[in-house]
């Protein structure tokens, strides 16, 4: 199965990865994989975590503190946003 991002949602991965990495070199590349990781998690089960709203679900990721919301698509997983969980909810929802 492939993915997809929202093109905002990708630009907020680059920007964590910004962030993370103006602080301390090397943390904003292992977000990155943290990241990877998750979606392939997602992929494999994607019907695994729970829902968000009636047609997103969400998945946490292991070391940092963001949410992958996404939806399920026919052959695709496509991910709305890479929300931080410290930013106010939903901001993202008319990405839908």
């Amino acid at each position: 199965m492939k993915y997809t991002f929202h093109p905002e949602a990708r630009d907020e991965l680059y920007e964590a990865v910004n962030f993370y990495e103006t602080r301390e070199i090397g943390p904003g590349l292992e977000f990155l994989e943290e990241i990877y990781s998750t979606i392939l998690r997602i992929i494999e089960f994607p019907e695994n975590y729970p829902r968000y709203s009636e047609n997103t679900r969400k998945c946490l990721t292991n070391r940092f503190p963001f949410t992958v919301i996404y939806q399920i698509k026919k052959n695709e997983i496509f991910i709305a946003t890479f929300a931080h969980q410290s930013r106010s909810p939903g901001y993202w929802k008319e990405r839908l």
